[in-house]
């Protein structure tokens, strides 16, 4: 396995506002910038497929491999030889949540994607996290 990148942040949102967002996937271009789309097959749940479109890249099939509402989201997305594995792990805070998330490669052509995808994907990874945070710390002020 091949660990592409990982990144963190601490939010004043609370770990349900981020599963608010990473489950409404149509609006994941609003906070990652490397996204073209992203559709999902039926409910956000464990076991969940779909399709992502990366800017300047193929459609790309994907499975919800994890979820544990408040704790955990895992997605990992079938790429020729390889899975892409992104791990999102949210601790509650006091007055919000600290957010991590790892990327992986593994399979027989890891080496191969590292090199198209790796360079990319580090370096968007906290500027993606830093965005997805304030959007959620965005959506709890207007719920409020």
């Amino acid at each position: 396995m091949i660990a592409l990148a990982d990144a963190a942040v601490t939010s004043t949102a609370t770990p349900a506002a981020f599963f608010a967002r990473w489950a409404d996937m149509a609006t994941w271009p609003q906070w990652n910038a490397d996204t073209e789309w992203v559709r999902l097959d039926g409910p956000f749940v464990q076991g969940a497929t779909g399709v992502l479109k990366p800017k300047g890249g193929p459609k790309t099939p994907f499975t919800v491999t994890v979820l544990i509402p408040g704790r955990e989201f895992t997605d990992v997305s079938k790429l020729l030889g390889a899975r892409l594995t992104f791990r999102h792990l949210v601790t509650a805070q006091a007055g919000g949540a600290r957010v991590e998330v790892a990327v992986t490669l593994a399979g027989p052509l890891a080496r191969f994607w590292n090199l198209m995808l790796g360079r990319g994907i580090a370096a968007t990874l906290q500027r993606d996290l830093d965005l997805l945070a304030a959007t959620a710390e965005a959506d709890e002020k207007i719920a409020v």
